[in-house]
């Protein structure tokens, strides 16, 4: 069977400036450093999302350090940051810095070297050099946790009981009441893409190993067997939706936790220990320059290391083959600089811990570690690279399936040109059909338009295809979405209420169940203009109830203000797609949350 839920190199990568995320960015340049101009070399770093405002600030101390080289002169080094997956994938195929929305870097910095181990297969597949022989060094780590809500963690025992993925299997199963707490209702885990998300990416892994009582040495046929698939497939049953970055949960908790409702969301979200100290410092987003200054949570989050066993992520500093001789030097002086004591204690300021492991006070203080919860990490060796590689194939079968409404903006000004020869709405259905395939044969999708009443339509909206398997409704919906024509003006309070209301009416809970609605416009419906009402009723405080709203602005004349209110309101994502010429890319990113 075809793979379909790996997502494609040439649209899951790299999605570019344009590409931003209400929450979490998949790539954003952050330049570290404006003296050191008449340096002759110059370096660019590509870092992992959770670390890249750190190394940029580094990197500015760098740049005014008056560093010298072994061999004479000076180094200018430049950092960006791009969620691991993505930047994986764009060394795979071969960076472009327009598509991908970064300088082709000399250094990469993943999160974890299992993304090394992902390149490497990429690079065996195509015959290419894509990494050199030289054994990365770790700049900082962190460890796979289960970040809980202090409350849902003391109810399972914590911190005395030991707690792991098979207490996550059984709550899944039983829901809250299994423990006393039947009022807190079914138990909800974050969890990203592992495609994309190196968060996502360890727990996929170390659900296997606890499936099958291993620490180390784990087999394909074990992956394979039918045991580990169905603990394995009651784990991701529990999963509110696949982000691509765990800071797209971590800002929808901080939400609930302001409005009061923290125990009402996620129960537990699988991250880096170090996103847990930042979202108990005030920044939930990962902004290091928010640390203390935001508002810290009312319920605080307690990190809960597996006890069947966790990932520990060494944030490997990897010098990359396109680097030139000159280059290699900086490279190497940059990483000496970075492994001083001084830079290593700013890691752990920042929840990290240094790259030998040890965890600074402030992250002790701020996630709840003691002795005892040091000695009893548990650690797990990282898998073979075809062990691996079944995990994620297995992932992709197994996951959580979906049943998914596309509503698509046909109003007027749909008509208006995107470049390249083509309206928004021809590109909007491109974009809508290619990524029919990615979505596994068992999701459910159906299909909306929406304008303002026109001709034959008494309602602004209508539907097109009803949900229904993808194996079925394929055909069906490419051609039905080729077939839209655009007219009127745009009703999206109205089509959004109806849109939610109409999953509701048949919620599936075993289903990862949303609307994704684009749109290039803001609302233009008089007789619905309330979106504080709006907003009311597209509430997710019921977690039973829940249908999230993924909203993707599609042109500079989208109301992205309004879509993010929209999408935050059900605990969901807003999508910026202002320039017509990522569309493709983003829509691919908008499938990854199913």
């Amino acid at each position: 069977m075809r793979n379909l839920r790996r997502l494609p190199m040439l649209v899951a990568i790299g999605v570019g400036l344009a590409l931003l995320v209400a929450v979490g960015v998949l790539v954003r340049v952050s330049v570290g450093g404006s003296s050191g101009s008449d340096c002759a070399v110059r370096l660019e770093v590509n870092s992992s999302t959770e670390k890249g405002d750190l190394l940029a600030e580094l990197a500015e101390d760098y740049n005014e350090s008056g560093r010298e080289l072994a061999g004479g002169g000076c180094a200018r080094v430049a950092v960006s940051e791009t969620s691991s997956g993505v930047a994986k994938d764009a060394l795979a195929q071969g960076w472009e810095e327009r598509r991908d929305g970064a300088p082709e870097p000399q250094v990469w910095t993943p999160s974890s070297s299992l993304w090394l181990t992902l390149l490497q297969r990429d690079a065996t597949a195509a015959d290419r050099t894509l990494l050199t022989d030289e054994k990365p060094q770790s700049l900082a780590t962190s460890p796979l946790a289960i970040a809980m809500p202090r409350p849902m963690a003391e109810a399972l025992g914590w911190p005395e009981k030991k707690i792991g993925w098979r207490d996550v299997l059984s709550l899944t199963e039983k829901g809250w009441a299994s423990v006393g707490r039947p009022e807190w209702g079914r138990f909800s885990l974050g969890k990203d893409n592992p495609h994309t998300s190196t968060s996502g990416l360890g727990a996929t892994v170390a659900a296997f190993y606890a499936a099958t009582g291993r620490s180390s040495d784990l087999t394909v046929d074990e992956v394979e067997d039918a045991k580990t698939r169905r603990f394995v497939s009651g784990v991701e049953a529990g999963v509110l939706h696949y982000a691509s970055d765990a800071t797209a949960y971590m800002a929808n908790l901080a939400k609930a936790d302001a409005d009061g409702q923290a125990l009402s969301y996620a129960s537990a979200i699988a991250v880096q220990e170090q996103l847990i100290h930042l979202y108990n410092q005030g920044s939930p987003t990962g902004e290091t320059e928010r640390i203390g200054k935001g508002k810290k949570p009312q319920v605080p989050l307690v990190a809960v290391h597996p006890a069947d066993g966790t990932l520990m992520f060494d944030h490997p500093f990897v010098v990359l083959p396109t680097a030139s001789k000159e280059q290699r030097a900086a490279a190497a002086d940059f990483r000496t600089f970075l492994l001083a004591d001084a830079q290593q204690r700013r890691f752990q300021q920042t929840g990290f811990r240094d790259h030998e492991g040890n965890a600074g006070s402030e992250l002790a203080r701020s996630v709840s570690l003691s002795e005892q919860s040091e000695r009893n990490l548990s650690l797990i060796d990282p898998p073979a690279p075809e062990v691996l590689e079944a995990i994620l194939d297995s992932w992709d079968e197994l996951r959580k399936k979906a049943r998914v409404l596309l509503v698509m903006d046909v109003s007027g000004s749909m008509n208006q040109a995107a470049g390249g020869g083509q309206s928004r709405l021809e590109a909007a259905k491109k974009a809508a059909a290619a990524t029919l395939g990615l979505y596994h044969p068992d999701d459910e999708v159906g299909l909306w338009a929406f304008s303002t009443e026109t001709g034959d339509h008494p309602e602004p909206y209508r539907q097109i295809v009803p949900p229904g398997p993808i194996r079925d409704n394929e055909q069906r919906l490419t051609d039905a979405i080729n077939g839209l024509n655009a007219e009127g003006g745009t009703a999206l309070y109205a089509t959004v209420r109806a849109a939610q209301q109409a999953m509701l009416a048949d919620l599936d809970t075993d289903r990862i169940n949303a609307v994704v609605v684009l749109t290039d416009g803001r609302n233009e419906y008089p007789p619905d203009n309330d979106l504080d009402a709006l907003l009311g009723d597209l509430d997710a405080g019921q977690l039973e109830r829940s249908v999230r709203v993924f909203t993707v602005a599609f042109s500079d004349q989208a109301d992205f203000g309004t879509l993010t209110k929209i999408a935050a309101a059900t605990k969901a994502t807003s999508y910026d797609a202002r320039d017509p010429a990522v569309i493709d890319k983003v829509m691919v990113s908008v499938i990854s949350n199913f």
